[in-house]
């Protein structure tokens, strides 16, 4: 959960959008007139240098939008513009201005008028020295503070801004519009907590109670904080109520908002109105549950089928929902598998090549559930999505053995391995970081493990032990993408440690392997997987590869002849809208090459809290936006990888990840893609075929208004079925006629199965 934020004027302090007011002396736009060079030079940071031949170039999407796809290091922006003496007037506050550059993908260094000013959002004093420069945290605002009598500005003349971009692979430059430059305003001392602080779940009611403080040392703030919430698809309106506001510098006040529990989103809106008539407004959205409860009765979940590869070790872990202690049995076994009564995890050796029908009993004292399972022994793996957990976008490199731990024992403890998540993977950070003065390897050429990992073999004991499978991370070039030791040259000997320790599952990230490769073609783009998967494969486990390249030289349509089960087709996913949607949307073309044992991966899943650090913070995406994430994630038969801290699941990211028969749709083993078969206006509506014949359907709005829409199924080509569901309230809606109207909230989704 997390607030919906206005456009163009950026708190610096609390890091939130407001906003935006007219143009006047207040705020100068920066958006228009920007000029670009694809190269590196220090004299470009100088105010006097021509950049008259210089390319024009927009600063409100990535340079990769505007012909500049293969640029990976640096380039330069500038801007000139003046600054009328008559804006210093208008200083009230005496605060000076703040400098807002939107987003820069991945590293700034920023100079104002031929003067070094800030690096990465933060702001150096005049005459400092730029530091070392490093990448930055790309999905955030670029904001400059600076006084009213900083030396570096030129009030009443032309300034020069010079952006000085680093990217080291993907997409790259600045993007996010709303460049500006304006007066320190009250609301830029306002510290309003909401976003980093969740909704939670009492009995009927959602309940916030968050701190608004006044982040200033001199300066008092009053006024009114005026909240108001409605429903989005009912539009009802369900509270309002309005506070004083006085606040001395530093202090702060609590803000409570209670809501009754809905079949919907709420929209809240919070309006401070300060008494020199300054005005600022921040929107939340309370997030709702469709998922009915478990049953207490037993219900097998996950896939109905399961790959490995003869003669290799077994793991395959019943999924069941409902009331512990349950027991478990499987008839007509092959020989060389047994089945644990007590946990439902089947072990053994994998049989000769075939295919084995077993059927599943889960029994306890509500109930049993029988159910088949097809074990194909071959020599495919992954013949549905892999569902697990990463530890990149909550932990990034500060991960460590008991954060790992920790999470496959919440895959138990809360419930996630009985609907169907299996692995546990470390991502990059586990390894010898490759600045450091510690060998990498031993004499025999074996990786070592940093001290944030005692003992491998151990974790993937522990792993195992839970019924749960165990991934791991490295790159083909020699540094991972956090800098730490790749696999470059040591490939057999990384894939022979990955099997002592009961790995089966790597993710393989290109990143530093394009200083390596002789060019970008297919042949070199292909060699690294191909060298790894055949490391892999003279082991004697099963390992799942992921292929981590951003999607370059089309992947889908190669990956899986190196050997690949799944390959990311886009660069990283962050938590906002505009990337969800940008990436989800835009699996098109590959399509086709989707298909059990054959992937594409448009990368984890950005729900929870989520931080790529130490320091986290609930997802920016709103609650309809996480619905339709999970939504199209599982339309599109994506790997599901959970990328947040699991130790602070709530019940609305509960919701969202054991609703079972969402999950069936991505687990399904027709393996197909989902495509889009209706774009009208917002909205879009994308049909998946399945194995029982019938068809997912999700109807998503992408607009930023309730919208209204009546599918027509024989427009779908969905003819056959004879019933409708709405699969994330588990609920049948009637019979299946030819037309079906229903009510879409703003980037929301309505998913459907035709039966």
């Amino acid at each position: 959960m997390t607030l919906k934020i206005l456009p163009l004027v950026f708190l610096a302090v609390a890091g939130i959008t407001l906003s935006a007011q007219k143009p006047s002396l207040r705020q100068i736009p920066l958006d228009q007139g920007w000029v670009f060079n694809p190269s590196d030079n220090p004299a470009f940071a100088d105010a006097g240098l021509n950049d008259g031949t210089w390319r024009p170039i927009k600063v409100n999407v990535n340079w990769d939008e505007q012909g500049q796809e293969e640029l990976i290091g640096y380039a330069w922006y500038r801007l000139r513009f003046m600054l009328p003496k008559g804006m210093r007037d208008e200083d009230k506050l005496k605060e000076g201005l703040l400098l807002a550059l939107g987003k820069i993908d991945d590293g700034d260094q920023v100079f104002l008028n031929g003067e070094f000013l800030g690096q990465n959002g933060r702001t150096f004093a005049p005459e400092t020295e730029p530091p070392e420069f490093k990448t930055g945290p790309w999905d955030l605002e670029r904001v400059y503070r600076l006084a009213a009598d900083d030396p570096r500005i030129k009030w009443g003349q032309e300034n020069l801004i010079a952006v000085r971009v680093v990217n080291p692979n993907g997409a790259g430059g600045m993007y996010g519009g709303g460049q500006h430059i304006r007066l320190v305003g009250l609301k830029d001392f306002v510290d309003f907590q909401a976003d980093m602080t969740p909704f939670t779940f009492y009995g009927n009611e959602v309940v916030k109670t968050f701190d608004m403080i006044n982040r200033s040392d001199k300066i008092a703030m009053s006024g009114t904080l005026s909240i108001e919430a409605k429903g989005l698809i009912s539009g009802k309106k369900v509270t309002q109520n309005r506070k004083t506001i006085d606040l001395a510098p530093g202090e702060k006040m609590p803000v409570n908002v209670r809501l009754g529990q809905r079949d919907e989103a709420c929209e809240i809106s919070y309006q401070i109105v300060f008494k020199d008539g300054e005005t600022c407004e921040y929107r939340d959205e309370s997030p709702y549950i469709l998922t009915p409860p478990v049953p207490s009765s037993p219900r097998i979940n996950g896939a109905a089928v399961f790959g490995a590869k003869p003669d290799k070790p077994f793991l395959y872990t019943v999924a069941a929902s409902g009331d512990r202690p349950m027991t478990f049995s499987a008839s007509e076994l092959p020989d060389g598998l047994t089945i644990d009564a007590q946990t439902g995890v089947i072990t053994g050796i994998t049989p000769v090549r075939g295919t084995y029908k077993v059927k599943i009993t889960a029994k306890n004292i509500r109930g049993i559930a029988v159910r088949d399972l097809e074990i194909i022994s071959g020599d495919r793996l992954a013949l549905t999505p892999p569902m697990g957990w990463n530890s990149w976008n909550c932990w990034g490199t500060a991960v460590d053995e008991e954060k790992v731990v920790a999470s496959a024992k919440n895959f138990v403890e809360k419930g996630l391995r009985d609907h169907g998540w299996a692995y546990i993977n470390i991502d990059d950070g586990w390894q010898i970081a490759g600045r450091s003065p510690d060998p990498k390897r031993d004499s025999d050429g074996n990786i070592l493990i940093n001290n944030k990992f005692p003992d491998m073999a151990r974790l993937g004991r522990r792993i195992h032990d839970l019924g749960l499978k165990f991934g791991i991370y490295s790159s083909p070039g020699p540094l991972t993408c956090g800098g730490y030791t790749g696999s470059y040259q040591h490939e057999q000997n990384d894939a022979d440690s990955y099997a002592s320790w009961g790995v089966d599952f790597l993710k393989y990230d290109w990143c530093s392997y394009r200083r390596i490769a002789n060019d970008t073609s297919i042949a070199e783009l292909k060699k690294p997987y191909e060298v790894m998967r055949d490391a892999l494969d003279k082991g004697d486990r099963d390992i799942v590869l992921s292929l981590c390249q951003y999607g370059m030289g089309n992947v889908w349509e190669w990956g899986e002849s190196v050997g690949g089960q799944l390959w990311r087709t886009t660069h990283d996913i962050t938590d906002t809208w505009e990337s969800m949607s940008g990436i989800g949307f835009s699996q098109v073309s590959n399509a086709p090459y989707a298909k059990p044992g054959s992937w594409n991966d448009p990368d984890m899943l950005v729900i929870g809290w989520v931080g790529w650090g130490p320091n986290l913070h609930p997802t920016r995406l709103r609650p309809d936006e996480q619905y339709t994430h999970i939504s199209l994630w599982c339309l599109l038969s994506a790997p599901l990888l959970i990328g947040c801290d699991l130790t602070r699941l709530d019940p609305f990211t509960l919701n969202l990840i054991t609703n079972d028969e969402v999950l069936a749709v991505n687990q399904d083993a027709l393996g197909k893609q989902a495509t889009p078969k209706i774009k009208e206006g917002q909205i879009q509506v994308w049909v998946k075929e399945l194995h029982d014949g019938g068809s997912a359907v999700g109807i998503f709005n992408l607009g930023d208004e309730t919208a209204d829409f009546e599918v027509n199924f024989e427009t779908l080509g969905v003819k056959d079925g004879k019933k409708l569901r709405d699969l994330w309230r588990q609920k049948d809606i009637g019979p299946l006629n030819k037309k079906h109207s229903t009510r879409i909230s703003p980037h929301g989704v309505v998913l459907l199965k035709v039966i």
